[in-house]
């Protein structure tokens, strides 16, 4: 079954006789397609995807399970949904609310001869169960990541910059297949390391910092994520309790983790050794986000997420302790939920290391 097929499949239970999907993430998703512009329409009769000319010929190679169609100026791809919409007597059509801005919203409302409703839930159920073939992607972004990571660790020195280390990052991470970056890489040191999304500065790394570096890329249109923190020189006794009492606190969170479980549940799991530490003023965050074609999709293990994890929901197990002007700790690794736990895809060591 395609994935055009998965959406169609779903429209009666959300009462709907049609999905449009604008967003490139649900686009890439859908068709397997990267590509800047284009929709697709999807009914229980067929499905279309319209994109342009700098993309008409590939599209035609790559996807299957609908109809391509180009869009032109003069037959743009609002004027050809609506005929398909008009010929199938859609009467209820789904939209992607979380991703539409109004302007595109009110341009297609007036287009279209169908009431528009909102439905972005219906394509974001289906991401968060990965099938093999996400799951493959998702593991090959992050084989990617981890050899670069290897890479990168015999090039910091004292003396480099975080923004060197940066740079040195990304470009292995293409050096080896990625296709760009899933997010702007975070290397922060030292007291920029208390800062959970702190941005590479042209601080130099010194002896004593600790270095948390997150980062990842995409590969077949799937994102990687990780974050290791390492030490240089040499550690304190407080910098050394914090890192394992962070590891300690991964641990548990993935300990938890299994279908049926909530999400939030997850997070307390590591929330508690932090806080049983003293820590849990220092823990602002959730302890996971999903991963797929977005680097954060649903589902996730924070506080809010009371929904039980699906088999084969994708999410990251971040938890971190950030000690203001002192330094931070992050270790991030990505775990696949099934049944009764979860697999952790990550081959990168996480015992403390000392460069």
């Amino acid at each position: 079954m395609s994935r055009f097929d998965k959406i169609a499949a779903r429209l009666d239970a959300f009462g709907l006789d049609a999905m449009l999907v604008t967003s490139g993430p649900n686009r890439l998703y859908a068709a397997g397609f990267p590509s800047s512009a284009g929709l697709a329409v999807i009914t229980k009769d067929g499905s279309w995807f319209f994109t342009d000319s700098r993309y008409i010929e590939a599209a035609g190679k790559a996807i299957t399970g609908a109809e391509v169609r180009e869009s032109t100026r003069e037959n743009p791809a609002s004027k050809q949904a609506a005929q398909i919409l008009e010929k199938h007597g859609v009467k209820r059509l789904g939209y992607e609310e979380d991703y539409m801005t109004v302007g595109e919203y009110e341009s297609l409302r007036k287009a279209l001869p169908c009431e528009m409703v909102p439905a972005t839930k219906l394509v974001m159920d289906l991401r968060s169960v990965k099938d093999q073939a996400e799951i493959d992607c998702l593991i090959a972004a992050q084989r990617i990541a981890e050899k670069a990571l290897t890479e990168t660790l015999n090039f910091i020195q004292v003396g480099r910059t975080e923004r060197e280390i940066a740079a040195y990052l990304q470009y292995k991470m293409l050096s080896y297949g990625g296709e760009k970056m899933s997010f702007e890489p975070i290397v922060v040191s030292g007291p920029n390391s208390s800062m959970p999304h702190g941005v590479p500065s042209d601080k130099p790394v010194a002896a004593g910092d600790f270095i948390t570096m997150d980062f990842g890329c995409v590969k077949y249109g799937y994102c990687s994520d990780m974050t290791r923190t390492v030490a240089v020189g040499h550690v304190t006794e407080e910098m050394e309790k914090v890192y394992h009492t962070v590891l300690a606190a991964q641990q548990a969170g993935i300990a938890t983790a299994k279908a049926g479980v909530p999400g939030k549940a997850v997070h307390e799991a590591g929330a508690k050794v932090i806080a049983d530490a003293g820590y849990g003023a220092y823990f602002g965050h959730g302890f996971g986000h999903g991963l797929g074609v977005e680097v954060h999709e649903q589902p996730g293990a924070a506080p809010s997420c009371a929904d039980p994890l699906p088999v084969g929901a994708v999410i990251s197990a971040e938890p971190g302790i950030y000690l203001p002007g002192k330094f931070g700790v992050r270790i991030e690794d990505i775990i696949i939920i099934e049944e009764g736990g979860c697999r952790d895809i990550m081959e990168a060591p996480k015992d403390l290391l000392i460069l």
